[in-house]
């Protein structure tokens, strides 16, 4: 098992084609420790346009979250009822996807998890990807894709993956 100790990132060690490690971000008010996965060869050779990805992240990480749980809040506002639908049973809705009328009452319904530095694409955009555990879709989760530290789309994980 490879491990290094990065100037950026912190500890990380290669698994499956990802350089892992842990990182902390705020969201609902709180400092949430989550892995971090950064794309990458074995040789650790990250790109200056990932590490400019993560820096701005993390220097512009209050606005960029505002904007995250912003984002969140109304795509579940869209399809919580959807959801709600699905269960059938009125008191189970209720605990998985009941109505909330706060981006802080999100906070029991969503569980960050990961937080994802993606390899550069032609485009040369500074990709990150935000995986999240979800009370009312266990299998898919959410994914919150950021682009030049601009929320681009909220849905599947799998927009990020």
């Amino acid at each position: 098992m490879i491990k290094i100790n990065d100037e950026l990132f912190g500890e990380l060690e290669y698994q499956k084609n990802y350089w892992r490690g842990k990182t902390t971000i705020q969201m609902f008010d709180m400092d949430i420790e989550i892995a971090l996965s950064v794309d990458g060869h074995e040789n650790a050779d990250f790109s200056n346009i990932q590490r400019e990805a993560f820096r701005n992240f993390k220097n512009e990480m209050k606005n960029i979250m505002d904007e995250v749980e912003m984002q969140i809040y109304e795509y579940y506002s869209e399809n919580f009822e959807e959801y709600r639908e699905m269960l059938g049973n009125k008191s189970e809705a209720d605990k998985i996807a009941p109505k909330i009328d706060s981006i802080l009452a999100l906070k029991r319904l969503v569980k960050p998890t990961e937080l994802i530095v993606r390899r550069v694409r032609k485009n040369g955009k500074r990709r990150l990807g935000l995986l999240c555990d979800v009370t009312w879709d266990i299998e898919d989760g959410l994914g919150v894709k950021i682009e030049d530290e601009v929320v681009e789309e909220v849905g599947y994980q799998d927009i990020v993956l």
